[in-house]
């Protein structure tokens, strides 16, 4: 076999990878984030062999296109993910970040915006969504993991998720219980998922996304803060702030670095800079 039969990413290559992604038990968004990101490596290359060369002068054009660094490493992970599943014998290398101190606020989700959705859905009649935003900001859980909120799982007040090869024990508040259980009743759903659609399947995680996205305008919420990650990101820090264990609460988000925890507890730049003010240093 050729070397441009091996590190081409071209559609054959991208089928082989999902396959392996697949056998990972890879969440279906990391899979079409990779498979996505080759597609787009796949284009730029136009035919050429992906190489040492075309490699690195990828990451530069990446970075000349205004890329932000860390969307520019994401899309290296997936080609080193393609390199690995390849056999080939180099990897591409990631740009070096700064440790970063704080957020941008413009996509920071408050505890009082959050508020805000949730009577916005409340006034239009849209009782299943602002279910759902309780429910996922109150468990911390992701959009994928809301097909596990079952009839069987308020019951037991706790709901067992099987992510990426691991399980991990969701314990689900009594009061969030309740009202799960009060909503299955009136919808009559007996067993079973919680969260359908009208014809009886599960929601998608485009339609949660098109849902809550929805509410912007009534809130007055800006859209670029309005997204399920986001709801687990103000459950982590509302979480971290009432008990300061961050070794549970990576747990708890089914985390295996807690490094990754840190990086959901970094301070928005206003509260960063009202932490500076606060140190006196200045007359």
């Amino acid at each position: 076999m050729t070397e441009r039969d091996l590190w081409d990413p071209g559609p054959q290559a991208r089928r082989a990878l999902k396959d392996e992604l697949l056998r990972e038990e890879r969440s279906p968004g990391t899979v079409r984030k990779y498979l996505r990101d080759l597609e787009t490596l796949d284009g730029w290359l136009a035919g050429r062999p992906l190489t040492r060369e075309t490699a690195a002068a990828w990451k530069e054009h990446l970075t000349a296109r205004g890329y932000a660094p860390a969307t520019v490493n994401s899309m290296l992970g997936a080609v080193n993910k393609f390199l690995s599943h390849a056999g080939a014998p180099f990897r591409v290398r990631y740009l070096r970040l700064q440790r970063r101190l704080f957020r941008g606020d413009e996509r920071e989700l408050t505890r009082e915006e959050y508020g805000r959705l949730l009577s916005a859905a409340r006034e239009a009649g849209r009782e299943r969504l602002a279910l759902l935003l309780e429910a996922i900001c109150s468990t911390g859980i992701r959009v994928s993991e809301v097909r596990y909120l079952t009839v069987e799982a308020a019951r037991a007040r706790r709901a067992d998720v099987a992510l990426k090869g691991k399980i991990r024990t969701i314990l689900l508040p009594g009061k969030l219980c309740r009202r799960l259980l009060a909503y299955a009743r009136r919808r009559g759903i007996g067993t079973g998922e919680i969260f359908l659609t009208a014809a009886g399947n599960g929601l998608s995680r485009k339609q949660i996304w098109a849902e809550m996205k929805s509410l912007c305008p009534r809130a007055g919420v800006a859209p670029s803060k309005v997204f399920p990650h986001n709801l687990r990101h103000l459950f982590a820090r509302t979480f971290y702030r009432a008990c300061r264990d961050m070794a549970r609460l990576a747990d708890i988000l089914g985390h295996s670095s807690v490094e990754t925890t840190r990086l959901y507890l970094i301070s928005t730049g206003a509260e960063h800079a009202r932490q500076m003010a606060r140190l006196g240093l200045l007359s």
